[in-house]
């Protein structure tokens, strides 16, 4: 595949986002979405069909570069968005090594703030990576073609500069399009926060639900379940952690209504594949 050509415009109508992405390698007629195996933390990466390169959280250490170089070309240094779900030590330091080893053309994250090393270094890191940053607001859209997009549901309201006692609920909560076919991001937000996008009265249904907070019981009330109504459930949680992820309450109700359950610390990395109208899944395992 030759080196992709990036042409970014970008326009800013009305909270809406428009990402004129054109690339130079041949169109797959399919989008991937890979769970990283990274432990006890977080990391996906998405390719588009256009063959935009997407990574949401970078987990707990710098495993994810190890991912990426078995994702992408050995040449490709490039990665077209890199999506921070919130600053916790389990999605953000892999993204700073990331950074440090790749051009990140643009950044999608809430910009909130918190007295914390990892966080201060990310700020230095953008300042020089010179990447277009996107604040995270419901009604942010990014399309990366005719039949692809990603839509912000969560934070409603800017997040930018401001300090959240608990940052799990400042997570960036989106949902990613391709055709008939969807994907529903929440990194690790609460059940009060899915209580607050229920209220919200996005379309919420999708055919993929990346559970909160690597299964915790702290997430996944049986109304956000049965709103999303997912085919299927993805837990990204390390082997024989300490927190005892994912617990038995969330797999009780995943199981209560016949979802199809991949598990991380079970499968490895999970890969599902989009053609438009379906969704078919693979493991590493």
């Amino acid at each position: 595949m030759n080196k992709k050509v990036l042409l970014i415009l970008v326009a800013i109508l009305a909270a809406d986002v428009l990402f004129g992405l054109y690339a130079s390698g041949l169109k797959q007629p399919y989008m991937e979405v890979t769970f990283f195996d990274v432990g006890q933390g977080d990391s996906a990466f998405i390719e588009t069909s256009l063959n935009h390169q997407i990574l949401l959280d970078g987990g707990p250490d710098s495993k994810v570069l190890e991912k990426l170089e078995e994702e992408m070309p050995l040449f490709d240094r490039t990665i077209d968005l890199v999506i921070l779900s919130h600053p916790d030590s389990d999605h953000i330091t892999g993204l700073l090594e990331v950074l440090k080893r790749y051009e990140v053309l643009n950044v999608l994250w809430s910009g909130i703030e918190k007295d914390s090393a990892l966080l201060d270094e990310w700020n230095n890191l953008l300042s020089l990576e010179g990447a277009n940053v996107f604040i995270a607001k419901r009604g942010l859209n990014l399309s990366f073609g005719e039949a692809e997009s990603l839509e912000v549901f969560y934070p409603i309201e800017s997040l930018e500069g401001e300090t959240i006692p608990n940052m799990n609920n400042s997570s960036v909560v989106f949902k990613l399009i391709y055709g008939e076919t969807s994907f529903l991001f929440t990194g690790d937000i609460y059940k009060e926060v899915e209580e607050k996008v229920l209220a919200l009265g996005v379309p919420l249904d999708s055919d993929v639900l990346k559970i909160s907070h690597h299964g915790s019981k702290t997430s996944t009330t049986e109304e956000f379940l049965t709103t999303v109504s997912p085919r299927v459930a993805v837990i990204s949680c390390g082997a024989d952690n300490s927190y005892g992820h994912p617990h038995q309450e969330t797999l009780e109700v995943l199981n209560k209504y016949g979802i199809n359950i991949f598990r991380t610390d079970l499968k490895g990395d999970i890969k599902l594949i989009s053609d438009k109208n379906k969704i078919y899944g693979v493991s590493s395992n």
